[in-house]
């Protein structure tokens, strides 16, 4: 007989994890919060540190707490730690971190979380581990030979060590467009910007508005609105970057980020280096040498550094994949909170990008798993009487 115990283990204690369990203990649910990491925003104080976010300060409030003011409308990297630090404060007692996860498994009382000797129990859990979690290099031919500098965009570092060096930026989307931006700023000595296709760009700001503030407008918008809107804003702003390299995808903007979590990229500077020859596009990477990168139409290019925005990874699968619920690229199939069929007190969140950011998403999955949590509960209670006169008879 399943106990009716709430009790909560949340994977992850990045924003997603933090909002799931503020929200889940104002709602008494006891919780346990476990992270890999040593600290409170790790992934977060790795970026680099000209970091800011995308999403404007009005999106990136956390669940009874509103986001600091003092950078404009979009948080700095430390800015952004501090304001996670300081709302995890008051969950400093539920959260364990250093522990890494090492097994999950389904029990007969709800389930098992094995990390190393320990072993942790609850009829709920909640997978809160982000999109983000490992950086995505692909294995393209030869790039073991090449014997310039490549990382991934989450390692960036100080934009300067890049002045004077020749940077291939391979990846357009929203963190590459971030990545790019920078670049602007600074004094990179050639920059080549590889991209199958060409990404749905939108200015930061129009006319000294912040567009990521009419994002309630955008998630309200059917897609079919979407996609030609978000077209017209970039045509309207940037006029035709086909002839600069810039193809268009066969998806709309809108349609991407709701089919395949493909986000935008946000110009702020980026495009303008495009179009003054500052920076150049190339096509997609085919082959990596000795000290050169090959591109379709056997064009090559001799970079110093490769900075490869090329998406991320959850993960998940050697944890999860034996029990159905990824999709075929690890992402979970209920990612926002919704009930888990046939999987009772698991739930996913944080996995599925929305218009208005991952702060908005959390906040909103966090809301979903609690009536979930508080639903399955009442309900074992009410048949509780029935299953006992069943036994008595």
């Amino acid at each position: 007989m399943k106990h009716f115990d709430k009790h909560t283990l949340i994977i992850g204690a990045g924003l997603t994890g933090l909002a799931t369990a503020h929200v889940l203990q104002n709602r008494g649910i006891p919780v346990t919060v476990l992270d890999a990491s040593d600290r409170i925003a790790w992934n977060w104080r790795q970026r680099h540190p000209a970091l800011r976010l995308n999403v404007h300060r009005k999106f990136a409030a956390l669940p009874g707490k509103p986001a600091p003011r003092i950078d404009g409308a979009y948080l700095k990297r430390d800015t952004l730690v501090r304001h996670l630090e300081d709302f995890a404060f008051d969950l400093r007692d539920c959260i364990e971190t250093g522990v890494l996860v090492s097994g999950i498994d389904q029990t007969p009382n709800g389930w098992r979380v094995t990390a190393g000797s320990r072993i942790f129990d609850a009829p709920n859990m909640v997978i809160a581990t982000g999109r983000d979690r490992s950086p995505h290099i692909p294995s393209w031919r030869g790039l073991q030979r090449f014997k310039g500098k490549v990382i991934h965009a989450a390692n960036l570092g100080d934009i300067s060590q890049y002045d004077g060096k020749k940077v291939l930026v391979v990846g357009a989307g929203n963190s590459g467009g971030d990545v790019l931006n920078h670049l602007a700023r600074h004094k990179p000595k050639d920059v080549r910007i590889s991209v199958r296709h060409g990404p749905s760009i939108v200015p930061q700001r129009v006319f000294g508005f912040p567009l990521h503030r009419a994002a309630h407008l955008f998630a309200a918008m059917p897609l079919w609105m979407v996609d030609p809107a978000i077209a017209l804003t970039q045509r309207l702003f940037f006029g035709d970057l086909r002839k600069y390299g810039l193809t268009s995808h066969s998806m709309g903007g809108g349609t991407r980020l709701a089919t395949d979590g493909t986000a935008f990229a946000i110009d702020d500077g980026f495009v303008a280096a495009i179009k003054n020859g500052r920076f150049k596009v190339v096509g997609e990477v085919t082959e990596f040498w000795d000290d050169r990168v090959s591109f379709d139409c056997y064009r090559t290019f001799e970079p110093d550094v490769v900075i490869c925005a090329t998406g991320y990874k959850t993960a998940l699968e050697p944890l999860l994949g034996h029990l159905g619920v990824l999709n075929e690229v690890g992402i979970p199939k209920y990612p926002t909170g919704e009930h888990v069929p046939a999987l009772s007190g698991l739930w996913f969140n944080g996995f599925r990008p929305e218009f208005q950011g991952y702060f908005f998403s959390a906040a909103k999955g966090a809301q979903r798993i609690g009536n979930g949590i508080l639903s399955e509960a009442e309900t074992l209670v009410r048949d509780q009487p029935s299953r006992q006169a069943k036994l008595v008879a």
